[in-house]
């Protein structure tokens, strides 16, 4: 008697191994947001997601591994998040508000600034490769809706200086702020007052 088809188990495996690494990735993001890069380990994930550490190997195959494929989906959902300010700058005129609140959350809340600092620390700069097309698609936007193209230097100090601040606030902006007296929003309205500056006036 012939063997029943195999291939329905065959894609059921396939699925809990994408939903374990997703899992994992999920578990990844939220120890290094809390604890740095040091708390990325297969171990302290395994325990994240209930998962014995020879699981979490199989699955992301080395530490380096799992740290590599942390470092992709991270970069994606930041490269998603300019992507976004670019189309907001093309449909509704974005106010300078509106651009550094997204860019200042992709580094915060989306962790894109705790990665960046990561990434530096490693010296395996090749991983912010991505990063280059989506931040030379928001220099473009931002020339296209405010200026021509003889102003191309001023928005790219503009996006460096957004990019920049976005990045400090993110990694040591809180105990500054704290050392400083300054509100939570300090850094933001500051960046926001400064953008019209870069795109209008010369430099």
């Amino acid at each position: 008697m012939a063997k029943a088809p195999t291939e329905p188990r065959v894609r059921r495996r396939k699925w809990m191994g994408d939903k374990a690494r997703e899992e994992g990735l999920i578990a990844a993001r939220k120890l290094l947001l809390e604890g740095g890069p040091a708390a990325v380990t297969l171990a302290s994930v395994g325990e994240a997601i209930g998962m014995s550490h020879a699981n979490v190997l199989y699955h992301f195959g080395s530490a380096a591994d799992l740290q590599s494929a942390l470092m992709g989906s991270m970069i994606r959902d930041l490269t998603d998040a300019l992507d976004g300010a670019v189309e907001r700058i093309k449909t509704d005129g974005a106010a300078p508000r509106v651009i550094v609140d997204q860019v200042f959350d992709a580094f915060g809340e989306g962790g894109a600034g705790q990665l960046a600092a990561w990434i530096a620390l490693s010296r395996d700069f090749s991983h912010l490769e991505p990063v280059r097309e989506a931040v030379n698609s928001l220099v473009v936007a931002f020339r296209d809706k405010f200026l021509d193209e003889d102003a191309d230097p001023r928005v790219r100090s503009a996006v460096l200086m957004v990019a920049t601040c976005a990045f400090g606030d993110a990694v040591i902006g809180p105990h500054l702020r704290d050392m400083l007296g300054q509100d939570e929003d300090a850094m933001r309205s500051l960046a926001a007052k400064l953008l019209p500056m870069f795109v209008i006036a010369p430099l």
